[in-house]
């Protein structure tokens, strides 16, 4: 069974992106993998990137991304507090992580994750507990 395992809006952006087959491939693997086991999360954040991103990068019709944020939905989805904020800015300032990078961490630690799969950190690293994972490295 997989890890609980926090999901970086690039990874699920990747899902709809046909210009990247072999990513779209392994992102919609990923995806589907903890739909079954139950333990995918978002943040409130990433799911308004997510809709961002794909109706003005890739053009996905708006009804469309609002029925796949829907879906997406269906992980846990983490609402940082105004204490994660605070968390996230300590990051940013201990590590160089952008703020949404650092909010990002924050909340797949606040989620119980174990695992982050994003394609933006360098390299696998660990960051207060959380392990950063590019699943097409």
């Amino acid at each position: 069974m997989s890890a609980r395992s926090f999901f970086d809006t690039n990874i699920l952006v990747y899902a709809d992106d046909k210009a990247s087959p072999a990513k779209q491939r392994r992102a919609i693997e990923l995806v589907a993998e903890h739909r079954r086991a139950g333990t995918g999360v978002v943040s409130l954040q990433v799911l308004q990137e997510y809709f961002v991103t794909v109706t003005r990068k890739l053009a996905v019709d708006a009804r469309l991304a609002r029925r796949k944020v829907e879906l997406l939905a269906e992980f846990d989805v983490a609402a940082p507090e105004v204490a994660d904020i605070l968390a996230a800015i300590d990051l940013h300032r201990l590590h160089g992580f952008s703020f949404w990078d650092a909010l990002i961490l924050r909340s797949a630690k606040q989620a119980g994750c174990r695992v982050l799969l994003s394609e933006d950190f360098q390299g696998q690293r660990e960051v207060d507990g959380v392990r950063v994972v590019n699943p097409f490295a």
